[in-house]
């Protein structure tokens, strides 16, 4: 069989109705990626995390230290006046979180932190962060520690 040559077909431009579609996504999509930045507020205006020098001003102005790391490592050096409530145990544990104060929660390095947070926000607790850098990080800037029980 003979090949047959298609005819090339040259392109339309694009109307003005279309390039105003095209308008449109790209500011939906730039405005998606603007909420997602500030995806770091909780619904209720807290901060997800917050760094370790914000914590501990929040520690001195009365706020509610979560440690949720393991015994072993609470007693090997904590924050003075935190709390301790592993992870694994928060859930059947929120009762003894306050929901009338401000929580900050750590860890040794933040990641557990973020879990401890997210279990409180999920359970209605509004007043929720964590610290980034855990109690690693706040012990290297010379903040005050605790260590035994």
């Amino acid at each position: 069989m003979p090949k047959t040559r298609r005819k090339k077909q040259s392109r339309k431009p694009i109307p003005l109705w279309g390039w105003g579609i095209i308008a449109i996504v790209f500011i939906a999509m730039a405005g998606f990626v603007i909420l997602k930045e500030e995806g770091n507020f909780a619904s209720s205006g807290y901060p997800k995390e917050i760094s370790v020098s914000q914590a501990a001003e929040k520690r001195d102005q009365g706020a509610y230290i979560l440690d949720v790391r393991q015994p072993e490592e609470w007693i090997q050096f904590h924050i003075p006046d935190a709390t301790l409530i592993p992870l694994g145990d928060l859930p059947s544990r929120l009762n003894e979180v306050p929901k009338d104060r401000e929580v900050v929660v750590v860890c040794r390095t933040g990641h557990r932190s973020q879990q401890g947070r997210d279990i409180l926000l999920n359970a209605g607790f509004t007043n929720v962060t964590s610290m980034a850098g855990g109690v690693t990080e706040w012990q290297s800037k010379g903040l005050p520690i605790a260590t035994g029980q």
